[in-house]
């Protein structure tokens, strides 16, 4: 088995399209009113699903999960940081030294977490 897709519920996809469009900077490859889907590399797609249309209904909170994007170094870390926040993304930790190496972590518009690390 080879998972190669991320879901995300989201109130509002318009907003969510605009958002991970402006980060990933490129659009989405699919998208409708309810649904949007982003190719991330060669092997994973993001998609953004209206939570009004997900079944079985939506249950867990967000931020009770992340997405995870790998930089090469502490300085490509810290230039996503000066980005995000230059474009005013809620930060929910600023760059910390962790056990496993160096991380912040955004929000995106329904507070789902986006860890920006690397290792060291």
């Amino acid at each position: 088995m080879n998972p190669n897709m991320i879901l995300l519920s989201v109130e509002q996809p318009t907003s969510s399209v605009a958002f991970y469009s402006d980060i990933l900077g490129r659009p989405p490859i699919e998208n409708s009113p309810t649904f949007a889907m982003f190719q991330l590399n060669d092997a994973t797609m993001l998609g953004l699903w209206a939570k009004t249309g997900m079944e079985p209904k939506v249950t867990a909170q967000a931020g009770a999960t992340e997405l995870g994007v790998h930089q090469e170094n502490r300085d490509d870390v810290d230039a996503t940081y000066r980005n995000w926040t230059s474009k005013n993304i809620p930060i929910a930790q600023t760059p910390t030294k962790m056990d496993f190496g160096y991380t912040f972590v955004g929000l995106d518009p329904d507070g789902h977490r986006l860890r920006v690390f690397c290792t060291e």
